[in-house]
Formats: C-alpha cells, structure tokens, sequence
C-alpha cells in the first residue's frame, strides 16, 4: 500500500502537461495554430500587417481584408463540408457560383433595361433568381448521386463542364457589368464598420451550427458518414438528408457567387470561381473533416478557409509570383491527404516505435 502510494506522485502528470495534451486533443488545435503561425509570420516580417485601423467609419486592415476576400471561400466551404461529411463531393461549385453571378447580373441588366430598375426590386430580383437556379443546381447534382447512382465525382463533373457553357450562354459570352449601388453593397459595403459580407458568412454559419447542434440533423449527417446502410436500417432518411445537402451545397455557391460579382461589380462566367472547388476541398481538410465522410467540422472548414486566404496574402505580400500559390496548394494537398490516410498513420508509428525498439535492446 506504501508502495503505491510513493510511486503516485512520480507517475502523476503535471497539470500544465495535462492541459497541453487537452488542447493539442482538440480538432481546431492544429488549424488555429497554423492560422496563428502565418498571422505571426506575417507580422513578423511586416511589422505593419497585424494594424488595424478606424477610418471613416470602417474598420480597415490586413486582417478585415482577409475575412472579407476569404467570405465566398468559407460559403462554399460548408457546403462542401456537409456534402462531404456524407461521402459525398462536389467539384462544380466554381461553375454554380458562375452560374449564379451572371444570373444575377442579367436580371439587374434587364430590369434597368426596362425601366424597373428603381428602388430594390432588381436586387430582390436578383438575389432570389440567383439563389434558385444555384439550388437547383444542387438538386440535380444530388438527384444523379441519390436517384442515378453515380460516383459524386462524376456527378457533379457533368455540371463542372457544362455550368461554364449555360453561364457563358446567359451573358452571351459577355462580361456583364453592374451598375447598381444596392447590389454593390454587398460585396462592398460595410455594416457597423465592418464589411457586410462577413455578417453573411456569420449569419449562416452561426443558423447551421444551431441546426446542426441543437436538432438531430448532426447525428444523422456522422451516421450516414460512417455507413449510410446502417443509417437507412436504423430510420435515418439517408437519401433525402444528402439530397438536401447537395442543394445546399449549390446554395451557398450561389451565395458566394452574389458576393464575388458585386465585389468587382461584374459577373466574368468564364474566370469567375475558378478553381474555387480545389480551394473549397482543401479547406475543408484543413479543418479536420475527414474525406471518407462521417466526422466534420464547420468551424475547422472556416479556419480552413482563413488559413488559405492568408497564405495567398503572405505570398502575394513577399513578392512571389502568383504561380507558386498554386504549387503551395498542391503541397498542401498531398500533405494532407498523407496526414488523412490510415495506412500512412500506421507506417509513421512503425518508424517511430522501430528506433525505440532497438534502443532496449
């Protein structure tokens, strides 16, 4: 009994160790550090990038620039992340959010081209037009994952082609201009200081954690993840909650679309979201949501997304050509992906636990 009692304190774990553990076990743990770290490294490096600044009412700054050019970046990146979470993928959501901006810039074109372009009823327009026809978007890529049965790649790679032709059809090959100050608000105005579209970000983020948390859609969107037969067994609508999702997925494509064409006051359906999808991917792994499905997380997708937009400010800032930002994607990527692969784990663990092995002997 002395005995145990002796050895306790030597095996005991001091209490800072403890939390150590405690929070390096947290899923954003890893995420938040590597936004710090490039936030660090950029103030390092640029004594003046960390400021911030009140000017006319607004608040101005690296890290509001950040936050407001990453919004469209963390719109589809839920989406993405709830499509993922039940297997599933959507590699069309640069061509959905094409779609969307060029819908939008063609009905405020046509409203003010017949005389109703007073007041709010072009952008009212513009928003509902845009949003529904990216929800429909959505739908039909879940109706040839649900009801066809097609691998999500391939589903959504039927819109990832042909979205940039239906969007260049509507604008006739056009970029469409918009000359609307309603409309430029959103991707431009500023709301109690800080730009409007950071409160749009907030505001569906903070309504899917509610739902997510507070209802037993959570639930039901992990067990689908993890094995959607036993999720059908056991009651779970399996099909109907990843048709729902792939609709949402489109909408807030469409979302990030409106906010895209009224930063820049013009809808491009031929550069617009490119390559948006690989960004969207890659902030969602980032966040600890794992591509087989079943675990997710919004709020490491968010972080994610951050983490992108700030390391192509950081390279935009140090002078290197704008090519290597995407060599560094593409590292990330594979880095991720190898960090994600159960296989590799267990390699690691074999070269690490080898050298200790020899050492006892």
């Amino acid at each position: 009994m002395n005995e145990m009692t002796s050895s306790s304190p030597s095996t005991s774990m001091p209490r800072w160790r403890q939390w150590l553990q405690g929070c390096v076990a947290q899923p954003l743990f890893w995420p938040l550090l590597t936004l710090a770290l490039l936030l660090v490294g950029n103030g390092l490096f640029n004594p003046g990038f960390l400021a911030l600044e009140w000017r006319d009412g607004h608040l101005y700054g690296n890290l509001v620039d950040i936050g407001n050019r990453a919004a469209p970046l963390v719109l589809v990146s839920l989406g993405m992340t709830l499509v993922i979470a039940v297997r599933g993928l959507d590699i069309s959501v640069g061509a959905v959010l094409a779609i969307a901006a060029t819908v939008a810039a063609w009905t405020i074109a046509r409203l003010q081209g017949s005389g109703d372009g007073q007041g709010l009823v072009p952008l009212a327009a513009a928003i509902g037009a845009a949003l529904a026809v990216a929800a429909l978007c959505g739908l039909w890529n879940g109706l040839l994952v649900v009801k066809a049965g097609m691998q999500p790649i391939i589903a959504t790679l039927i819109l990832m082609v042909a979205g940039r032709g239906i969007a260049q059809l509507i604008s006739d090959g056009q970029i469409l201009t918009v000359y609307y100050a309603p409309y430029a608000f959103l991707g431009n105005g500023f709301l109690f200081g800080l730009p409007f579209s950071l409160f749009v970000v907030a505001g569906v983020f903070v309504s899917l954690q509610l739902l997510l948390g507070r209802s037993a859609l959570g639930l039901f969107v992990r067990a689908i993840g993890h094995n959607p037969l036993a999720a059908h067994v056991a009651g779970v609508r399996a099909r109907a909650i990843t048709l729902a999702l792939y609709v949402f997925c489109g909408f807030s494509a469409g979302l990030a679309g409106l906010l895209v064409s009224s930063n820049v006051k013009s809808a491009d359906a031929n550069n617009a979201g490119q390559l948006l999808e690989l960004d969207a991917i890659l902030a969602v792994s980032l966040g600890g949501t794992l591509l087989g499905g079943g675990r997710f997380s919004l709020a490491g997708s968010l972080v994610g997304a951050l983490i992108i937009q700030t390391l192509t400010s950081t390279i935009y800032a140090i002078g290197v050509p704008p090519q290597v930002n995407l060599v560094v994607k593409a590292v990330l990527v594979f880095a991720v992906m190898l960090l994600q692969s159960a296989e590799f784990r267990r390699r690691v663990r074999g070269w690490a636990v080898r050298p200790a092995k020899e050492e006892g002997r």
